[in-house]
């Protein structure tokens, strides 16, 4: 088998992607500005069948085979790829996230990037990150940023040509955390994939793109001076907005549970009454992520770990790009 092994840190939104304006090539509707995680990672190792042994792709998720049902959005990844090389190999795949997967820590970003980066790696193809980061975008859009460490900016675009990510700052750039309070680690009923196809029907989903680019300089500006009042109130109403489209949508998505507004709360307390500069966003999911700078991070794991509804904490600094590894997990 020719087999690789990669592994790549999550990202979290500071502007978030929701919603799709080309849902076959997955265009977004509008650029993203993200954070590399360098604690929150996927290992990915992928063994492509050269012999014909295998009569299709499998996938083990953290040490569970996934059903053919389970694995189809997997496969047409593996297709592209395979597209790419000439081949018709079958593939072995095999991940592992130190997080819980699909509760809103954006799983499928670093989960795509690395198969990605590990498939391509083991085909022998010789592609530059931009070109990664185009082809894991069309599995899932926030995927194309964790092609990059650091700060990141994912282009519109309107093809695989230019709806790729770029490197704003590496992750030396400002020591940053993402102090991340779970409150629910079960895999959410609806992924990010099919929400995405929702958020046209929401009637406040205008308002929010209209109001994009402003946030967008906004926060290219707060990341480039490393002002963290500067950022943080774009990225709460930015979080606030997305998950305002979400509500609205038909079907109506509403991915926050009574601990998630319990933190909310308790940030805008901790803020306001103390002084500590600690600001909240939330990805597709329950699951709450506290920005603050490193000097203010212990204080802030200290006062989550008091709260009733925090089942873990997970803290993390910016991060590097993807790496490759020398050990597989096959």
């Amino acid at each position: 088998m020719s087999i690789a092994t990669a592994r790549v840190g999550s990202n979290i939104a500071f502007i978030k992607y929701w919603g799709v304006a080309d849902a076959t090539l997955n265009i977004p509707l509008s650029n993203s500005i993200s954070m590399t995680l360098a604690d929150a990672h996927t290992t990915t190792t992928v063994a492509w069948d050269n012999t014909g042994t295998l009569d299709g792709d499998v996938f083990v998720l953290d040490g569970n085979t996934q059903s053919p049902a389970r694995s189809q959005r997997l496969t047409r990844h593996l297709d592209i790829l395979r597209g790419l090389a000439g081949v018709t190999w079958r593939a072995w795949v095999t991940s592992q996230n130190n997080f819980p997967t699909a509760s809103g820590i954006a799983s499928s970003a670093s989960g795509f990037a690395a198969l990605t980066v590990a498939g391509s790696a083991a085909l022998g193809l010789d592609l530059s990150n931009s070109r990664l980061s185009a082809i894991a975008r069309r599995s899932s859009g926030s995927a194309s940023r964790s092609l990059f460490g650091g700060f990141v900016e994912w282009e519109q675009g309107t093809s695989d040509a230019d709806s790729v990510a770029r490197p704003l700052y590496g992750p030396e750039h400002w020591d940053l955390r993402d102090v991340v309070a779970i409150v629910s680690g079960e895999e959410k009923k609806l992924s990010s994939a099919d929400g995405h196809l929702l958020a046209k029907s929401s009637p406040l989903l205008a308002g929010r793109i209209d109001h994009v680019a402003g946030w967008l300089a906004e926060t290219r500006t707060a990341i480039a001076q490393r002002e963290i009042h500067r950022l943080g109130p774009i990225i709460e109403l930015d979080a606030l907005a997305m998950h305002s489209v979400m509500m609205t949508s038909n079907p109506s998505l509403l991915y926050w549970q009574p601990g998630t507004l319990e933190i909310l709360q308790a940030v805008r307390a901790w803020r306001e009454d103390d002084g500590l500069a600690v600001y909240f966003t939330i990805d597709a999911g329950p699951n709450v992520h506290l920005i603050c700078e490193a000097e203010r991070a212990t204080e802030v794991e200290t006062r989550l770990a008091g709260l009733r509804s925090v089942e873990r904490i997970i803290s993390s600094p910016p991060g590097p790009g993807p790496q490759l590894l020398d050990e597989h997990l096959i």
